[in-house]
């Protein structure tokens, strides 16, 4: 069994598709222009997220890792968050859940893709399923964008960036009572990340001020959009 590498062919291959595949579907549903084409794509990436969500929990209780399964890989991360945040969007085209899918995913979860906190590399069954998992939720969220024509709102980084904290609260009792790191508020995680440089808790704050920060920069090219169009209406009325 090979030990994951760190922007290693293998590594490069999952985040070059994770950016070009939506790109692909966005186009291909655009130009059939059907919604019979635009479905199918959709319900594909719903499940296939939602197999390669419970075919883990299969593997875990496969191997006879209960306390493992419910200690590390239930789904109440972030990506798993957003895992089904993206998954919903894609069936049911809500909106607000497209919005919370968008800033987590596009925030928390592709920082994952980036800096992965995974022990092995290709072909082992846990390389397929991590990318699967989070590269899938980057897709799905960028296809919606994309593909579907939704798109997020100031007011809607605000909310999200809110939820996602009234939630870290609720993990940090969980983590108390079952002895669990999720959200990683106990302790920083394995990765090459460089935003856990500070020593616990300090990194908490510091990793949350960051995510806002990013959740601004993932939200500008709306803002950018909608200011040109407001300046080229202004001098259209001239």
């Amino acid at each position: 069994m090979s030990e994951f590498q760190c922007l290693g062919i293998p590594h490069l291959t999952a985040i070059t598709l994770t950016i070009l595949l939506p790109v692909a579907l966005a186009v291909l549903v655009r130009k059939a222009n059907l919604p019979t084409a635009t479905r199918t794509v959709c319900y594909l990436l719903g499940a296939i997220l939602l197999t390669n969500e419970v075919g883990h929990w299969c593997y875990r209780l496969f191997r006879g890792e209960f306390s493992l399964l419910v200690r590390e890989f239930l789904p109440i991360h972030v990506c798993g968050l957003a895992t089904f945040a993206t998954v919903f969007t894609l069936l049911l085209r809500n909106q607000k859940l497209y919005e919370c899918a968008y800033f987590w995913g596009l925030v928390g979860t592709f920082n994952a893709i980036i800096t992965p906190e995974l022990e092995v590399s290709f072909p082992h069954y846990r390389f397929f399923q991590y990318f699967v998992g989070h590269s899938g939720v980057v897709v799905g969220v960028l296809f919606a964008t994309w593909g579907l024509r939704m798109r997020p709102t100031l007011k809607s980084l605000f909310r999200s960036f809110f939820l996602i904290n009234l939630y870290m609260v609720f993990i940090a009792g969980f983590n108390l009572l079952v002895k669990t790191n999720y959200l990683f508020l106990c302790e920083a995680p394995d990765t090459k990340s460089p935003f856990f440089f500070a020593p616990w808790p300090w990194y908490i704050p510091i990793v949350d001020g960051i995510a806002l920060v990013f959740f601004f920069l993932v939200y500008a090219p709306f803002f950018i959009s909608d200011w040109m169009k407001r300046r080229r209406a202004q001098l259209a009325a001239y």
